[in-house]
């Protein structure tokens, strides 16, 4: 993928951690110009309280080959949207990619619980991180991204359209946010695709992210020592494959044969070839549903 990006121009409008960081580094690698938004800054962390700032993104990008900028936003403030997007038109007069990855709900929503039981204030606060913030960013970035033709947006959730259909995920309230952006994606395929651009929904598999390795207890370079613990961990990914998945679709001159389609980092691996990290093809969705969900014994043999 190295410099099929040059002279494109992406946001990755939640790119502090996780998937966000994964795909701005790919399309860095790519490339691109890549601005990096969140609300976790070496001046400030935002309620995470975690160690991964903006500022550490967009030093990632720009080792990998890109130029990244690291801008702090609040993507529930309009004018704080407003403002990027006016910065970004002033210093490059253009946008090729929008990630719409907002998300901030991983301390919000309590496994299983019940609408009834679950806190309402945090239900309703992960809600407005995980679908109001698409929303406010789209309205404001659009316009400049429609300014020319071939414009990408990916909306990333977790889950496929298929598998949420079916399936219930983990909370009411995160259920809701999850179904909510894949039909971002598909409304967006509809409004974008007759005038030039393209929207999908995109998800990862079971990433290996900040929080996931720490949950664990394990670091990138020992993660298969969770599999003890969590044997289906197998079949986990990085982060940037998810990225690579991203870069892959920024660069496919036929990219609109996706829009408004629900796709998994997995299944874009088998059309486009690229590789996670270690070389391999974790496919997770399937697994999930074929050996997790059967309650068939971990094995990830012809899935990665």
């Amino acid at each position: 993928m190295s410099g099929q990006l040059a002279g494109k121009v992406a946001l990755v409008a939640g790119a502090t951690r996780g998937a966000g960081r994964g795909i701005a580094v790919e399309l860095g690698a790519a490339g691109a110009t890549v601005y990096v938004t969140g609300r976790s800054t070496r001046e400030r962390r935002s309620e995470y309280d975690r160690p991964e700032t903006i500022e550490d993104t967009a030093d990632l990008v720009t080792a990998a080959g890109g130029r990244g900028v690291a801008v702090p936003v609040d993507h529930l403030v309009p004018d704080e949207v407003r403002a990027l997007v006016e910065r970004i038109d002033a210093e490059q007069g253009r946008l090729d990619v929008l990630v719409n990855d907002i998300w901030g709900g991983e301390l919000l929503f309590d496994w299983n619980a019940p609408v009834w039981e679950h806190d309402l204030d945090k239900g309703l606060r992960l809600l407005r991180l995980a679908v109001d913030t698409h929303a406010i960013t789209s309205h404001h970035a659009l316009p400049l991204l429609l300014r020319r033709p071939g414009g990408l947006v990916v909306e990333m959730t977790d889950g496929t359209a298929e598998y949420n259909r079916d399936t219930y995920r983990n909370s009411f309230f995160y259920d809701l946010a999850k179904t909510a952006v894949l039909r971002m994606g598909f409304a967006l395929g509809h409004e974008l695709g007759p005038r030039g651009a393209t929207a999908v929904t995109l998800t990862p598999g079971w990433m290996r992210s900040e929080i996931m390795l720490d949950h664990f207890g394990v670091t990138e370079e020992t993660w298969r020592d969770a599999l003890e613990r969590e044997p289906h961990f197998g079949i986990s990914e990085t982060p940037r494959y998810v990225g690579r998945a991203v870069a892959a679709l920024a660069a496919d001159p036929d990219v609109a044969r996706w829009n408004g389609q629900s796709l998994s980092s997995g299944g874009l691996a088998q059309v486009y070839g690229f590789t996670d990290l270690d070389g391999s093809r974790p496919d997770a969705w399937r697994y999930i549903t074929e050996v997790q969900d059967a309650g068939k014994p971990a094995d990830a043999t012809g899935y990665r």
